[in-house]
């Protein structure tokens, strides 16, 4: 199967950069590139690409607002958003928008590609050590819960084991991390993740990450908790 990708920057070279990248590549195809997130929306609406390369500072629309506008047409698309060490402030909010992920600009070209597969088959590109560093980070800034009801309907639509999972998860653990806290097989821990995931309509863990943060399930630098402490 071709993962159809779509470049949107508005950096003519590093198109050009990501393009020679890319298009060699079997099983990858450039369906298009945009220099604008103005420019992108009806060019996603039409191409309708797998994979989206987003760049976050653009002129007209940045590519935050893309990135929400573009997933609302195009929910089975993946975003994953280009920055710089200087930009990272933008990382949390086009996770919040719904991508699936973020990549340096200087990224190496088997990362990228590696990025772009790993996407399209349903998963996030943030390393669970990523996602602590960026929760810790922006946890500060963070919006506040959505109150005490929101974070039971969430809780409450979990099995036990479901919201054990889900809790060390929003932690930023990974599949054989939680297997060995919880002692079970990383087969298990991969259904339980499935199951948390479709139960919440969430699209990857790092979207179950930042669920968890906003409603209050876990707090900004409480990495571990109980399932007493959640239910409490």
């Amino acid at each position: 199967m071709t993962i159809g990708v779509m470049l949107v920057d508005d950096q003519q070279f590093l198109r050009l950069g990501l393009r020679m990248v890319l298009e060699p590549e079997p099983g990858i195809e450039v369906l298009g590139e945009a220099d604008d997130g103005t420019t992108a929306l009806p060019m996603a609406a039409a191409l309708k690409p797998d994979v989206v390369l987003m760049d976050v500072r653009m002129p007209t629309m940045d590519g935050i607002t893309a990135t929400e506008r573009i997933l609302a047409g195009a929910p089975r698309a993946r975003v994953i958003i280009l920055t710089t060490f200087d930009l990272d402030e933008y990382v949390f909010a086009g996770l919040r928008a719904g991508a699936s992920g973020f990549l340096l600009k200087d990224a190496p070209p088997d990362v990228l590609l590696a990025a772009i597969r790993t996407v399209h088959g349903g998963d996030a590109v943030l390393a669970p050590t990523v996602t602590r560093r960026l929760l810790e980070r922006f946890g500060s800034v963070m919006p506040g819960t959505q109150g005490a009801q929101r974070r039971e309907e969430v809780l409450n639509c979990l099995t036990e084991r479901e919201r054990d999972v889900f809790l060390i998860m929003a932690a930023g653990r990974s599949n054989q991390e939680i297997a060995a806290q919880l002692f079970l097989s990383e087969g298990t821990v991969k259904v339980h993740v499935g199951h948390v995931l479709a139960k919440l309509g969430l699209r990857d863990r790092v979207q179950a990450v930042v669920l968890a943060y906003e409603t209050g399930v876990v707090v900004p630098g409480a990495h571990e908790l109980s399932t007493r402490e959640q239910n409490g």
